[in-house]
């Protein structure tokens, strides 16, 4: 860490005017350091009671420090060398990191108070609570990340962060060192990301992401902390809504409508950035807020633009529409020409997925559940104009849908197989097949292939129940035509039934299992 760094580690109380007397001061010392660097003999063992002697030393630096700055604001000349001393003594606390099993030496001794006080210490911090060393000592890691919390660490970063100014590379690489500080505790105690986000840091995050500067590695790393906070949380979701972060994403991801990102890393901050979104529309109130920021027509128009934004476009429409929520907006979907863009994308899966990483299985969810929702969720006129793109062009929807439904349905056949052979071993051998295990042959089964068949199943039921016998007839015909049948249409329809609504009420299930019975008795 350069003198530099550390003189201005204060800017409120710090100098502000450095003469050029001093400037070859630090040269001076910057040299001596340089020296010290070199002559530097093998360090010692660290053990207990000399790393409370560091710490001690530490408290004293620093009290001193501190001392001196209060009296000589305005005369760095005064408190230089007990700058120097401190900088020394951070340099040496950094072996502690190899020892998280000592990590309570620094609660006990009040340490994390100091340091949290002193902010050039975020590359010490950092390595504090490098995620491996935290796994290496869970007590130790516990203590700390306690202590930290107590202090109030995130607020304090974020202060530290807003004083700092990106353009000097030193307090740059300063906002990355802190960012890293928060995703390592995020990661060892993902309870806290709520309490984070309230402390400053989702509005800071929001106002970087947004703020007119040139991409950079701390933009990349602000969509991806800003996508671990709003992980299966509704109470950072429901934060992100209330600040019009809705609105800061569609208007960072509307830059990819017409270009693709021009970097690997680009492209990693505009998937982080959809992720985001998606989450965010996993809470019903964000839904509404998507829909009057125009999200919709966003979505359709990358989907139409065909850049690599496509894929991720297709994944928020799929969560903006999913479920009773979504009733709004499938309804503006189709007012906004939302159908003939999407009945393309499900009469042909595009070919140039795989520069984006997604699988063909992927696109054919999204769009299959996309096109469920919207027979779920459309009333009236709109509902009529749905129906009408599977009689157009003599049927050709449903030839490609029953297509979709034998081509799913093998590979499901071929995944029960496989899984009815390892259950036989496990007999056989004398397992008992638990819950447990029933869960997740389940989820294997969805996984091969069945959540899309269970979709498929479910356009299927539902447009031969539409009234429009020329679709009815049309979904038969075909299925008598490749030796299907309407029984394993229904067993599937009744397993897709049994396992609706997660985090639903009851009465939600209920009614959703009894709507979908009934389409599937009148099948």
């Amino acid at each position: 860490m350069d003198v530099g760094e550390l003189l201005n580690y204060q800017p409120d109380r710090g100098a502000k005017h450095i003469t050029e007397e001093l400037a070859g001061d630090k040269k001076k010392i910057l040299e001596k350091l340089m020296d010290q660097d070199e002559e530097e003999p093998e360090a010692e063992p660290v053990d207990e009671s000399s790393m409370k002697k560091m710490i001690l030393t530490f408290e004293k630096r620093s009290y001193k420090n501190q001392e001196l700055r209060i009296k000589f604001p305005d005369n760095p000349e005064k408190f230089m060398e007990s700058e120097l001393d401190l900088n020394d003594i951070i340099q040496e606390m950094h072996v502690i990191a190899t020892m998280p099993d000592l990590y309570h030496l620094l609660v006990e001794l009040n340490a994390v108070h100091s340091l949290l006080g002193l902010l050039t210490v975020v590359d010490l911090l950092q390595e504090l609570t490098d995620i491996d060393t935290l796994h290496e000592s869970e007590e130790g890691a516990e203590v700390l990340i306690d202590a930290l919390l107590e202090g109030q660490v995130v607020a304090l970063l974020v202060q530290n962060m807003e004083r700092l100014d990106e353009q000097v590379k030193e307090e740059a690489d300063g906002i990355y060192n802190t960012l890293a500080i928060i995703e390592n505790m995020a990661e060892f105690r993902p309870g806290l990301c709520a309490e984070a986000a309230q402390q400053g840091l989702m509005q800071w995050l929001l106002k970087r992401i947004k703020a007119k500067m040139p991409f950079d590695a701390n933009k990349l790393y602000c969509s991806e902390i800003l996508a671990i906070l709003l992980q299966n949380n509704d109470n950072t979701r429901e934060l992100l809504g209330e600040m019009d972060g809705i609105d800061v994403l569609l208007q960072q991801l509307s830059v990819f409508k017409r270009h693709n990102p021009s970097t690997a890393e680009e492209q990693e901050m505009m998937e982080n950035l959809f992720d985001a979104l998606c989450s965010c529309l996993m809470l019903p109130s964000n839904r509404d807020r998507f829909l009057r920021g125009e999200g919709l027509q966003l979505m359709n128009l990358m989907l139409r633009e065909k850049k690599m934004s496509r894929t991720s476009a297709l994944k928020v429409l799929d969560h903006g529409m999913i479920g009773p929520e979504g009733a709004d907006n499938c309804h503006k979907f189709v007012d906004i020409l939302g159908l003939r863009t999407i009945f393309p994308l499900f009469m042909k899966t595009p070919k140039k997925m795989k520069k984006t990483g997604t699988s063909e299985k992927e696109h054919e969810e999204h769009v299959c559940s996309i096109i469920a929702s919207m027979l779920r969720n459309l009333k009236s006129q709109q509902r009529s104009r749905l129906l009408n793109k599977f009689t157009e062009n003599d049927c050709e929807k449903v030839d490609r849908l029953m297509e979709l439904h034998f081509k799913y349905l093998e590979a499901v056949q071929q995944a029960d197989k496989r899984i009815e052979g390892e259950k036989h071993e496990m007999v056989r051998r004398g397992e008992i097949l638990d819950d447990s295990m029933e869960d997740e042959f389940y989820l294997r089964r969805l996984d091969a292939g069945l959540f899309v068949l269970q979709l498929i199943c479910y356009i299927m039921v539902e447009i031969s129940n539409s009234g429009i016998s020329q679709l009815q007839q049309r979904v038969h015909q075909i299925l008598n035509l490749r030796g299907g049948s309407v029984k394993v249409v229904r067993h599937i329809m009744r397993e897709y039934a049994e396992s609706i609504g997660d985090g639903k009420s009851d009465e939600f299930k209920e009614a959703e299992r009894k709507r979908i019975m009934d389409l599937v008795d009148n099948f």
